[in-house]
């Protein structure tokens, strides 16, 4: 299933959060439709317009935001008072200010990440999740992802990554760009945050996708995603490495729609399925022909194709 047509927002507004942060949410879709809430992907990815499109705008009330120093949320790259238990309470913040008993949680990647610890902070909140490129941030993931395994896949662009930082840095390789894009050299934090962002933009699909990698290389936005990404991962994302398996006696209540393209590079294909054996109601789609992108054909399919499902199942 494709996309549905662009849509515009009926509602948008900078929300204040405190600590000097102020979210942009916005609405579209049908006013008193079933609400879902969109968890964008990064840390730091922010949202797209393309986003509302995987939603039915007849059936969905469809709450998009952009994360602490995200998109177009304010201060811009900010890092200060932005963690994880910040962001999560930005999130009930939102429902109680737009006045949402519940809400389906709708997230990819970080934005998977996002989700669960959510729902396993406000189960009572939740109607169900569609998770996307699963992550779990156990030690093995973040191995995978920043050591052993993508360099095996991706050596060229791997050795790319590392040219820049000494050999004595590299087993913690977020802290090491994290310092170089927060440090005093604008010349060398730019140079830093394009190369954190250029891998990111290669390992993200099965196939090449220069439209794509070109977009994750404009220089600002490669600045913002790579500071806030190299913050959130240099700190273990704020959560204790095993702390979302140990906690899923909270939510395997709840319905679960679970989408992880087979030959996802970034998050590996392992992490959904130990989160789909932890949770014996989900469902899991493998994407055959995917990697770990919500743009590649596949995964768009599956996922408006997952929309579509839990709202019938929710109506």
């Amino acid at each position: 299933m494709p996309l549905y047509p662009p849509i515009e927002p009926w509602s948008e507004e900078l929300l204040e959060v405190g600590d000097g942060h102020r979210l942009h949410v916005e609405q579209c879709g049908k006013p008193d439709g079933l609400p879902v809430v969109f968890l964008h992907g990064g840390p730091g990815g922010g949202c797209s317009p393309e986003d509302r499109r995987f939603f039915d705008p007849d059936r969905y009330r469809i709450v998009l935001f952009d994360q602490r120093g995200a998109g177009r949320s304010l201060p811009l790259a900010e890092i200060e008072h932005n963690t994880t238990a910040q962001v999560l309470a930005d999130i009930e913040r939102i429902r109680q200010h737009l006045g949402i008993e519940r809400w389906l949680v709708f997230g990819g990647s970080w934005g998977s990440t996002l989700g669960l610890l959510y729902a396993q902070a406000q189960p009572d909140r939740c109607l169900g999740l569609i998770l996307r490129g699963i992550f779990l941030n156990r030690p093995e993931d973040v191995a995978w992802l920043y050591g052993h395994g993508t360099r095996r896949v991706f050596p060229d662009a791997w050795a790319r990554l590392v040219e820049m930082i000494p050999p004595e840095e590299r087993a913690d390789l977020p802290a090491a760009y994290a310092r170089r894009i927060n440090g005093d050299d604008p010349e060398l934090a730019r140079k830093a945050a394009t190369e954190w962002t250029r891998f990111e933009g290669i390992c993200a699909t099965l196939r090449p996708n220069p439209e794509l990698l070109a977009s994750f290389l404009e220089p600002v936005t490669a600045w913002h995603f790579a500071r806030i990404c190299t913050h959130y991962f240099s700190h273990g994302l704020f959560i204790e490495a095993d702390q979302i398996l140990a906690r899923m006696d909270r939510i395997t209540h709840l319905p679960a729609i679970l989408i992880h393209g087979r030959y996802d590079m970034i998050c590996a294909p392992d992490q959904a399925w130990a989160l789909h054996r932890a949770w014996p109601g989900s469902e899991l789609v493998w994407v055959p022909d995917a990697g770990h992108s919500a743009s590649e054909p596949g995964t768009t399919a599956a996922l408006v194709e997952a929309c579509r499902r839990m709202a019938e199942r929710l109506a």
